[in-house]
């Protein structure tokens, strides 16, 4: 009996070396090797640093408001096809939120420079909200990111993912798509807005 005992205590250290070592040093082996996928689950390009928008707010005309998450466009000098799908995705956003769009404020920011027909349609647009700034504030808050993209913003002014403009609007719908399931997720995870 005392050897049987003896057997059982001299494999109960083993075990628990075992049981709690092996998956920490099986983790590590794993991290190390990328034996799986990362887990990003955002479908838009992170931006970090995050770029502070509160500037081009401060200096608009625009009526301080609820915290709200924003989905950005700056307007070019000229519209084209890639400008009139972006602007399409942002209404086509807004609308598919449906119940949570008072929680998201789809904005285009126009320069001087910016078409001045589609600054005009936007003036009377209902769901857009039409920002005016000038090109100074604009460089300021993209530095080394290029504006020819739809930018998701949250509630507290930071510019945190870009995602790319398409010329076919069928590109353009499925990308109105990546950016709502983003959207949708922070949504749900955010208090806030």
């Amino acid at each position: 009996m005392t050897e049987t005992k003896a057997k059982k205590r001299s494999k109960t250290p083993l075990l628990l070396v075992l049981v709690f070592v092996l998956p920490v040093i099986l983790a590590k082996l794993a991290l190390d090797n990328d034996w799986f996928n990362r887990g990003a689950t955002n479908r838009g390009e992170l931006i970090n640093p995050t770029l502070d928008f509160n500037l081009i707010l401060q200096e608009s005309s625009v009526p301080a408001v609820d915290p709200k998450w924003h989905v950005l466009f700056v307007l070019p000098e000229q519209c084209e096809q890639k400008c009139e799908n972006a602007l399409y995705s942002l209404n086509q956003i807004w609308i598919a939120l449906g119940k949570e769009s008072d929680r998201m404020s789809p904005m285009v920011i126009s320069t001087p420079n910016s078409d001045s027909s589609k600054v005009g349609e936007l003036m009377t647009h209902e769901t857009i909200l039409l920002l005016k700034t000038d090109d100074n504030n604009v460089k300021k808050v993209f530095k080394d990111v290029a504006t020819d993209g739809i930018f998701l913003a949250d509630t507290l002014g930071n510019i945190m993912l870009r995602y790319p403009t398409n010329e076919e609007k069928q590109q353009a719908v499925m990308q109105s798509r990546d950016i709502l399931a983003d959207l949708r997720k922070l949504l749900k995870l955010s208090r806030i807005g």
